[in-house]
């Protein structure tokens, strides 16, 4: 796989990602600074559910301190900067617009990746030679040899074009992989690769280091992004020494690994956080 070059073109400005805000009712005017306050430093929405609770959540992120009413204990998201979409070319359309039938994402992969929260240790292994890595490095999280191999065979026979990937560790010791696959179309990646390779009932191959992956019926439906297929896997117990958690996105004609490990438990919330703003990049 080598790396095309392109033509320059002239980008559009970057397009922010879209932020849900209520619209208040009326309140004092100290409530409407606040609010104001809180609006000037969301940077995305953040859909998650309440660990033991049914009711899904949509809050920007933002210090806690900026949110009338909530209180200033951590709720265990993580502290991301503030996300904007990368520009497209000049004349490109998005990936779900009616004249890109091919689901193309026009702008650079490498920019569609999730930065890393603020504390994180970035894992450097992941950055790859000019932010493109190599397919083996990905290929590594895969246990078995004859998963790996097939897996390889596969992205060979169907076209891939690219992998851009990110990786870091938290100060609890929450490992992080992003991996983003990109493909000539959107049919290649969601009908060759995530319809087949990713079912409700569990992955095709076992991530390193799991043991019983099974679907995460607990990640709230209110946590879908438009134009982002997801599926997403839970480890059950008997666990190993680490807890994983998994999700695989297909958004137009890019695939998205996400992968989450944690000695003892990985928590949901930042999982779900991660899961969601990495959505919003692609959708």
């Amino acid at each position: 796989m080598t790396e095309q070059q392109q033509t320059p073109v002239t980008p559009r400005p970057a397009e922010p990602l879209d932020v849900a805000v209520p619209a208040p009712s009326p309140a004092p005017r100290r409530d409407r600074r606040a609010l104001r306050a809180a609006v000037r430093w969301a940077a995305a929405v953040v859909v998650f559910a309440v660990a033991g609770a049914g009711t899904a959540y949509g809050i920007t992120r933002m210090e806690r301190t900026d949110v009338p009413g909530l209180a200033t204990e951590s709720d265990g998201r993580w502290d991301y900067p503030l996300l904007t979409k990368p520009p497209l070319p000049s004349g490109s359309p998005g990936p779900r617009a009616e004249s890109n039938p091919a689901g193309a994402h026009h702008a650079d992969l490498r920019a569609l990746v999730l930065p890393a929260p603020r504390g994180a240790k970035e894992n450097r292994t992941l950055r790859g030679a000019r932010g493109w890595l190599p397919t083996d490095v990905f290929l590594a999280e895969i246990a078995e040899k004859e998963d790996r191999d097939e897996f390889r065979q596969r992205l060979v026979d169907w076209g891939l074009r690219h992998i851009a990937a990110r990786g870091w560790t938290t100060e609890d010791g929450t490992r992080t992989r992003i991996y983003l696959l990109r493909f000539d179309t959107a049919s290649v990646a969601d009908d060759r690769f995530h319809r087949v390779l990713f079912p409700y009932a569990g992955p095709s191959h076992r991530v390193a280091g799991t043991e019983n992956v099974v679907s995460d019926e607990t990640f709230p439906e209110a946590a879908t992004v438009a134009g982002v297929q997801r599926t997403v896997y839970d480890e059950a117990e008997p666990r190993g020494a680490e807890h994983d958690r998994q999700a695989y996105l297909v958004s137009g004609d890019v695939l998205a690994v996400v992968l989450q490990s944690r000695k003892g438990a990985a928590h949901a919330v930042p999982f779900r956080q991660t899961v969601v703003l990495q959505s919003q990049l692609l959708g």
